[in-house]
C-alpha cells in the first residue's frame, strides 16, 4: 500500500500542473483578451478552445499513447513533449503587449497573445488524457478510487496555489503568475522523469485477463457501441453540464437574488471546494469498500437535494450549507467516475478510454453554458440556474442505473 501511495503521489504531479495552469489561465486570459477585443462573446468564444480542443484531440492522443512504446515508456514521451511546450506557450502569454512597444504600427499583440493561447492549449491536449492514464496503469483496480481521490485532491491544492500566490504575484506584475505557473510545471515535469518509471506490464492490461483474447479484440473493437460504456459517458456528460452551469453563472444568480457583490459570490464558492478537497480521499476509500457505482448514486442524490434545497428555500444561510453538501456529493462523483470508465477499458486501452472521458467532459463545458444561457435569456431570470443544475444530475442518475456490469459495481 505504501508501495502504491508514492506511486500515486509522484503521478498527481501531472494533474496538478493541469490544474494550476488552468486556473491562472481562466482567471487573467479573459482579462488580457477583453484589452484587445471589444466584443464579450469573441473573448468567450476564444476562452472555449481548450473544451474544443479536449474534445478533437483528447481522445486520439490518449489512443496513441495506448499504442507507443519506446525507451521513455508509453505515456512519458507525451509528457515531455506536452508540458514543455505548454510550459513554454503558457508563459509567453502575459508579454502579448510587449511587441506593440517594438513595432507600434502593426498592431501584433492580439497574434501574439492568441498563438500562444493556441499552441499552450493544443500542447496541453497533447499530454492531458496520457497523464491521467498513468494512473491506472500503475495501481490495481482495487486501490483506483482512492488513488483517483488523491490525485483530484492534488490537483485542488495546485487550484489553491494559484488562485492564492498567484493573485499576490498578480499584483506585482502580471507576468508573474504564469513565471510561477511555468516554473511549477517544469518542477513537477523534472520530478516525474526523475522518480517514475512506468510499468513495463500496466494493471490496465490485465482488467480482462479472464477473457479470451478474441473476446477482448471484439470488446474493443465494439468501442463506444457498448451500452455501458455509453450510458456511463452520457452519465458524465449530464453531471458536468450541470456542474458547469453552476460554475459559469453562481456570481450572476447570488447578484440576483441576493443582491450580493461577484467578489463575494465567488467567495461563497470557497468553503464547497474546500469540502470537496477534504471529502476526495474518503470518497474513493468509500468506492471501493460499498462498491463505485453506490457510491456514484449517493453523490449524484446529495448534489439533486441540495440543489432542489436551494431552489425551494431562497435563504443565504441555506444556500451556504447546501454547498457544502455539494462539496461533498461532488468529491464521490469525482473520486469514482474516472476509475468507472477505465475499469470498463479493453486490455491495452486506458488511454483511449481516458480520451472517452475528458471529450465527454469537454463537451459539457462547450454545450452547458450556451444552453443555460439560452433558458437564462427566454426566462429573463438566474432563478432557474439550480433547477437547471438539478435536471441534468437527474438525467445523470436515470442514466447510471443503465450502466451494468462488473466493473462499476467494484
Amino acid at each position: 500500500m505504501k508501495n502504491y501511495l508514492a506511486k500515486t503521489l509522484i503521478i498527481s504531479l501531472a494533474f496538478f500542473t493541469i490544474s494550476l495552469a488552468w486556473s491562472i489561465y481562466n482567471s487573467y486570459v479573459p482579462v488580457f483578451l477583453s484589452g484587445l477585443i471589444k466584443s464579450s462573446t469573441v473573448v468567450g468564444t476564444i476562452m472555449t478552445i481548450d473544451n474544443l480542443f479536449g474534445v478533437l484531440f483528447q481522445p486520439l492522443f490518449g489512443r496513441l499513447s495506448d499504442r507507443t512504446q519506446n525507451r521513455f515508456g508509453r505515456r512519458m514521451p507525451y509528457l515531455l513533449v506536452g508540458i514543455t511546450l505548454s510550459a513554454l506557450f503558457f508563459f509567453f502569454i502575459p508579454w502579448y503587449d510587449r511587441l506593440d512597444a517594438l513595432f507600434p504600427s502593426q498592431n501584433l499583440s492580439l497574434v501574439f497573445i492568441m498563438a500562444s493561447v493556441i499552441l499552450m492549449n493544443f500542447f496541453m491536449s497533447v499530454y492531458r488524457a496520457p497523464a491521467v492514464a498513468l494512473m491506472p496503469d500503475a495501481i490495481p483496480s482495487s486501490l483506483r478510487s482512492r488513488a483517483n481521490g488523491i490525485i483530484v485532491a492534488i490537483g485542488g491544492v495546485g487550484t489553491i496555489i494559484a488562485l492564492t500566490f498567484g493573485g499576490f504575484l498578480y499584483k506585482l506584475g502580471k507576468i508573474y503568475p504564469f513565471m510561477l505557473g511555468s516554473g511549477l510545471m517544469v518542477f513537477a515535469l523534472l520530478v516525474l522523469v526523475l522518480f517514475y518509471r512506468e510499468p513495463e506490464t500496466p494493471y490496465s492490461a490485465d482488467s480482462d485477463s479472464e477473457e479470451k483474447g478474441e473476446d477482448r479484440e471484439k470488446k474493443g473493437k465494439k468501442g463506444l457501441l457498448r451500452p455501458s460504456l455509453l450510458f456511463m459517458l452520457l452519465t458524465v456528460f449530464f453531471w458536468f453540464c450541470g456542474f458547469e452551469a453552476i460554475n459559469s453563472f453562481f456570481t450572476l444568480f447570488c447578484r440576483e437574488r441576493f443582491g450580493m457583490d461577484p467578489g463575494d459570490a465567488t467567495q461563497m464558492m470557497a468553503p464547497m471546494v474546500l469540502m470537496f478537497m477534504v471529502c476526495c480521499y474518503p470518497g474513493g476509500v468509500l468506492g471501493g469498500k460499498m462498491g463505485r457505482k453506490r457510491t456514484l448514486l449517493l453523490g449524484n442524490a446529495l448534489i439533486v437535494a441540495a440543489f432542489l434545497g436551494i431552489v425551494l428555500i431562497p435563504d443565504y444561510t441555506w444556500t451556504s450549507v447546501s454547498l457544502l453538501i455539494c462539496g461533498v456529493g461532488w468529491a464521490l462523483i469525482n473520486a469514482n467516475a474516472y476509475p468507472a470508465v477505465t475499469q470498463m477499458a479493453p486490455a491495452g486501452q486506458t488511454g483511449r478510454y481516458t480520451g472517452y472521458y475528458y471529450a465527454f467532459t469537454f463537451a459539457a463545458s462547450i454545450a452547458s453554458p450556451i444552453l443555460y444561457g439560452l433558458v437564462a435569456d427566454l426566462t429573463k431570470s438566474q432563478g432557474w440556474l439550480f433547477l437547471y443544475g438539478g435536471v441534468m444530475f437527474i438525467l445523470g442518475l436515470l442514466s447510471m442505473l443503465m450502466v451494468k456490469g462488473k466493473a462499476i459495481s467494484e
